[in-house]
């Protein structure tokens, strides 16, 4: 995993955006404004530190939000209080598994240090193929003793199960050798 200061300019930029936009455009679960913050906020942080541009753009983006060398890359964003650990998961709503997309870059916010890691990346299938399911409704325990009930059908898949990435070169190896 790699960890990358925020810059405010960018925080403030996409929450100004968010205010007279919105990024749900599934039939469900498309999450709260704070929601939809920390995923166009990684988002656009990871096309940022690969060497592209931020984008603010309204409508569908088709299931993916990079489209390189011929790939389709989705990023998957979660907000958390504290830095990522190799056990923790990442969430994959199920409604978007029919997506085009070829791989997905998963990343965490730590809202409380202002830091956005890329936690890994892994392909579609292998991660359907490898990921925990949760239906709607059911009841997920965290290793902390909580738990709470899951709003929409779900895929987890922990941090060490992702292909690992050390440095932007290992990012785009992935996304290059990617069939």
């Amino acid at each position: 995993m790699i960890g990358y200061n925020i810059p405010i300019s960018l925080k403030k930029k996409t929450w100004d955006w968010l205010q007279d936009h919105s990024m749900g455009y599934r039939f469900a679960a498309n999450g709260n404004k704070e929601q939809q913050f920390v995923g166009l906020l990684g988002e656009n942080l990871f096309k940022t530190i690969i060497g592209l541009y931020p984008t603010f753009e309204d409508g569908f983006d088709g299931g993916y939000d990079i489209g390189l060398n011929g790939k389709k890359i989705d990023v998957k964003t979660m907000g958390r209080t504290v830095d990522p650990q190799p056990h923790y998961v990442n969430n994959f709503i199920s409604y978007q598994e029919h997506f085009d997309c070829n791989m997905y870059a998963f990343c965490s916010i730590n809202k409380k240090q202002n830091t956005f890691w890329i936690c890994g990346m892994i392909d579609k299938d292998t991660m359907l193929q490898n990921a925990s399911y949760y239906k709607e409704g059911e009841i997920r325990y965290r290793d902390n003793g909580t738990s709470f009930q899951m709003k929409a059908p779900t895929y987890e898949i922990e941090n060490h199960k992702l292909h690992q990435v050390e440095n932007i070169q290992s990012i785009w190896q992935y996304i290059n050798n990617y069939e």
